[in-house]
């Protein structure tokens, strides 16, 4: 039976969004308590702020999380479209506020210099992805935007790779091998980064620009004939 192609385009965001809801509901809670013990990473007894800041990035980077698959929803964009710029401008706001408080919370992180400097790229990336997004949708060009954005949310999205990573390992490391855990968590953060940037690039070839390659060249030999005739 051949799936329909609406069903294709669908099944992605739903997984997605499934996902985000999921690591949301694990992650931003511990943050709501106002108890540094409930923190979900290692808290630096030294620096009053250092749990003040992974609750004021966990809260907005939990809504951005669970906004972005939404966003990608054709069908939800087309019926919605004023729903889909506010929550756009939800979302824009959300990862502002996370990534001012994450810079803070990643100089203080208790992983050490690997793990800060992977923070620090993914913030860079991430404010980046989002000025060029919003300067594209600011000059019409919606394609352009949607490109920008799902390369903006696959570094949102670290939040819940990461974890599947860190999981995973602590699985395999019960069984298979000894690792330490500051390596583990090393390895699932530079994972998290890089792992989704590379599929967000292969999703944008693959699905955006290579049809309309496809499309463009299918039309030339039409127009050629069309001339010609």
């Amino acid at each position: 039976m051949t799936v329909p192609k609406t069903s294709r385009r669908l099944w992605w965001p739903a997984l997605m969004a499934v996902s985000a809801i999921g690591i949301a509901a694990y992650a931003v809670p511990p943050y709501l308590t106002g108890n540094p013990a409930d923190s979900n990473v290692p808290i630096d007894p030294d620096v009053a702020l250092h749990y003040l800041s992974l609750a004021v990035h966990a809260l907005p980077g939990g809504l951005a999380l669970i906004i972005g698959p939404f966003q990608f929803m054709a069908r939800l964009r087309a019926r919605r479209p004023r729903l889909h710029r506010v929550a756009g401008r939800i979302y824009m706001i959300s990862v502002l506020l996370a990534s001012g408080a994450a810079l803070f919370a990643a100089t203080f992180s208790l992983g050490g210099l690997s793990v800060q400097v992977a923070f620090y790229l993914l913030v860079a990336a991430w404010l980046y992805t989002l000025v060029r997004a919003y300067q594209s949708i600011r000059r019409g060009d919606a394609r352009l935007h949607r490109i920008w954005m799902i390369r903006n949310y696959a570094l949102t999205f670290a939040a819940v790779t990461l974890r599947l990573y860190l999981v995973t390992g602590l699985m395999l490391k019960q069984s298979f091998t000894s690792l330490p855990f500051d390596e583990l968590y090393n390895a699932s953060v530079w994972a998290s980064v890089l792992v989704n940037v590379v599929v967000a690039e292969y999703f944008i070839i693959q699905r955006t620009l290579a049809p309309r390659a496809r499309q463009r060249g299918q039309a030339a030999p039409a127009s050629t004939a069309a001339v010609a005739g």
